[in-house]
C-alpha cells in the first residue's frame, strides 16, 4: 500500500488545483468563485515549489497552464464546463503512455514479474483502457451533466482505478502463487 501511495503522490500533486476546484463544488461553492479560486491554488501551489527550490515536473506545468486556460475559458464565457472538461486531456496522456507494452512491469516484483509478465502486460493494457474510458465519461459528464461533476470526479475516477487495482492484485498473485506451487519440488 506505501508503494501505491508513494506512485499516488506525485499525480496527485500535479493535478492538485482540478482536485481542490472539484473539493470546492462539493462544499457548494459556486462555479465562478470556485474556478478563480482553483487558479489562486494552482498558481500559488506552483509559487510554493519554487519559493522551496524544488522542481516543477512536466505534468505539473501542464497542469497549471491547463486550469488558467480553461479556467480563464469558463470565466469569459461564463461556463465552468471547461474546467470540468480539463481532466479528459489529462486521462487521455496518462493512457497514451500507458499503451507501451510492458510498463506495468517495473511495479512488480521479480518473482511477480518472472511467473506473471504476460499478464501484467494485459493488464497494463486494461489501465490504458480504463484512462480512456475515465476520459470519455468525464468529458459527458463536464459537457451535458455537469451538476453531477463533482461528485462523479470525486466517486468514479477513484473508485474505479481501486477496483481495477484490486482485480488486478488478486489476479495476479493467485496466477503467481499457483506457478509457483506449481514448480516447487513435491
Amino acid at each position: 500500500m506505501r508503494n501505491l501511495a508513494y506512485a499516488i503522490r506525485p499525480l496527485a500533486n500535479d493535478l492538485a488545483s482540478s482536485l481542490f476546484f472539484a473539493l470546492l463544488l462539493i462544499a457548494g461553492l459556486d462555479a465562478r468563485t470556485a474556478t478563480v479560486v482553483a487558479m489562486g491554488f494552482g498558481l500559488a501551489h506552483a509559487g510554493v515549489w519554487l519559493a522551496r527550490r524544488k522542481a516543477i515536473a512536466p505534468l505539473q506545468w501542464a497542469s497549471l497552464g491547463l486550469v488558467l486556460l480553461f479556467g480563464a475559458a469558463a470565466l469569459v464565457t461564463h461556463d465552468p464546463r471547461f474546467l470540468m472538461a480539463k481532466p479528459t486531456l489529462v486521462y487521455l496522456v496518462i493512457a497514451a503512455v500507458m499503451l507501451k507494452r510492458g510498463w506495468m512491469l517495473r511495479y512488480l516484483p521479480p518473482i511477480a514479474a518472472e511467473h506473471g509478465a504476460s499478464l501484467a502486460i494485459a493488464f497494463g493494457y486494461a489501465w490504458a483502457g480504463l484512462m480512456l474510458a475515465t476520459a470519455a465519461a468525464n468529458l459527458v459528464v463536464a459537457v451535458w451533466f455537469s451538476s453531477a461533476w463533482a461528485l462523479f470526479s470525486a466517486v468514479f475516477p477513484i473508485g474505479s482505478k481501486l477496483a481495477l487495482f484490486a482485480v488486478q492484485f488478486l489476479t495476479i498473485r493467485h496466477v503467481v502463487r499457483s506457478k509457483v506451487i506449481a514448480l516447487a519440488p513435491a
